[in-house]
């Protein structure tokens, strides 16, 4: 019988290189929210994708960024402490970045994990600007495994890198039920689908000044009843978030529904509340009241 490999990839880079996208893009659901707007991961959250027997724990993680603000510390020490806790590191660098990014991260990487480097959001780019880029990083062609470009375009498959990690992973069973997608409670989740619809129809800083509560899930047999609240910092945010004549709200809570809709294939009826919790990202008992624990 063949051995079978298990084991924990953390996904790193600079905030909004894509990493929540290819998780998506690997397991086949989205399951993970994403963003054009950078900073909109805040935890860590584990994505499990199955390569035939072999079973990887992905770990999604808070772009690699400094910012003085508390919120943004949190998000800093999630991401150093999945790189410090996996068994391998899937590096995503934007072909379109200086590798000073990349820099930073091999200081960062203090245990010297192993990573890959991949090469995203390529089909921006022509074969010369690829080519050009991939000889970048080949002065540090001794601190990683390999460099995979991806390109959706040009049919990169995601068994390639499939194949690719697990090469280094070592050998065990399976950790997790090989059924399931992701060790996130689905509260968590429609947390994060909300969260999304914030980012996606609220301009400015609010997004970021934005968190959700989850009040209550009720699952009935021909509906899932979702009550949440959404938790500003502002009374004028708060404004905005309704919007005038509830457009505003409505829209987001619109946008959320279909993204959870689509993921447990059930009717959803979602009742959104807005709160004020003046100055909770910048306040340690406030953010651990919204799960965000330091340690």
């Amino acid at each position: 019988m063949t051995n079978t490999k298990c084991g924990f990839v953390a996904t790193v880079g600079r905030p909004n290189a894509g990493k929540s996208s290819l998780l998506n893009w690997l397991v086949g659901e989205k399951i993970t929210m994403v963003s054009h707007k950078a900073n909109a991961t805040r935890k860590r959250s584990n994505v499990i994708v199955m390569n035939e027997d072999d079973q990887i724990v992905f770990i999604d993680t808070p772009g690699i960024h400094e910012n003085e603000k508390l919120i943004n510390q949190f998000m800093l020490e999630e991401a150093l402490k999945a790189i410090g806790d996996c068994d391998l590191i899937l590096y995503l660098a934007p072909v379109t970045d200086k590798v000073k990014h990349y820099e930073d991260f091999l200081v960062k990487n203090t245990k010297n994990t192993k990573h890959i480097l991949l090469l995203t959001k390529t089909d921006f780019v022509n074969d010369t600007e690829l080519f050009d880029k991939i000889e970048e990083y080949k002065k540090f062609d001794d601190k990683y495994e390999s460099l995979i470009p991806v390109s959706i375009k040009k049919g990169t498959k995601e068994k390639d890198i499939l194949d690719a990690i697990v090469k280094h992973l070592p050998e065990s069973p399976p950790l997790y039920d090989t059924e399931i997608m992701t060790t996130s409670h689905l509260r968590e989740i429609y947390r994060e689908f909300i969260r999304e619809s914030i980012f996606d129809n609220i301009s400015d800083e609010i997004p970021y000044e934005a968190d959700v509560i989850i009040d209550r899930v009720e699952e009935k047999d021909n509906v899932d009843v979702i009550k949440a609240t959404i938790v500003v910092e502002k009374s004028t945010q708060k404004g905005m978030i309704i919007g005038k004549g509830a457009v505003a709200i409505k829209r987001i809570g619109y946008n959320a529904r279909k993204k959870i809709e689509r993921l447990t294939q059930k009717k959803v009826y979602l009742e959104l509340f807005v709160s004020v919790k003046k100055g909770w990202t910048k306040n340690k008992n406030s953010l651990s009241e919204m799960g965000y624990n330091f340690d």
